[in-house]
């Protein structure tokens, strides 16, 4: 299973319509989302239409309108969401739950490949499955008071210096630069809930 953009795109949006919810803040419009999350915003208005047609989000119109969670954050599972956007959690359709598809191997019963496959099948669905919008906005905002970072849409936020906007072909560079890091073990959101943990 690989996140496609519009997996990630829909659940950074969700996550920052999460904080909206931590601050008190009512409605978030498009262009708001967009550039706090630094994504498209043509882009981001046909994820959110998806996410308010599953009922993950609502809208209201007009000029002071935008867009708000439709059901607690606690009530959306992150398994949900990447299934509807990127469709099945299986690396092979001989082992998806929702969209099974015989392989063209002679034995699947004893395929052992299969079995392997079923096995990442099932840690994926378990951590996704397991943990809600709330899990992930509630670590995150945790992380953030703890390095004192603004938390969004807060008085604190608000009246923070605004950021300087890197040219493209920086942030470019620089994103290629963070990817080279590995992250710490201790960063994921299974640690900061559970604590030690092996997979």
């Amino acid at each position: 299973m690989k996140l496609s953009k519009r997996g990630e795109y829909a659940l950074r949006s969700l996550i920052t319509l999460g904080f909206a919810v931590e601050a008190n803040r009512e409605l978030v419009q498009a262009s708001e989302l967009a550039e706090s999350e630094q994504l498209p915003v043509k882009f981001l208005e046909q994820i959110l239409q998806t996410l308010k047609e599953a009922g993950f989000v609502k809208s209201v119109r007009g000029k002071f309108g935008g867009y708000r969670l439709a059901k607690p954050a606690r009530q959306i599972k992150i398994g949900q969401v990447v299934r509807l956007i990127d469709g099945p959690l299986a690396p092979i359709a001989c082992v998806s739950q929702s969209a099974y598809e015989k392989c063209t191997c002679p034995d699947e019963v004893h395929c052992g490949l299969r079995m392997l496959m079923l096995d990442v099948r099932n840690a994926i669905a378990d951590i996704l499955d397991r943990y809600s919008l709330a899990d992930v906005v509630e670590i995150s905002l945790r992380k953030m008071r703890r390095d004192g970072v603004p938390l969004p849409f807060s008085a604190e936020a608000d009246s923070a210096e605004p950021v300087m906007r890197v040219p493209a072909r920086i942030a470019r560079q620089l994103a290629r630069r963070s990817a080279k890091i590995r992250l710490s073990p201790t960063e994921g959101v299974l640690h900061q809930l559970l604590g030690d943990y092996t997979i």
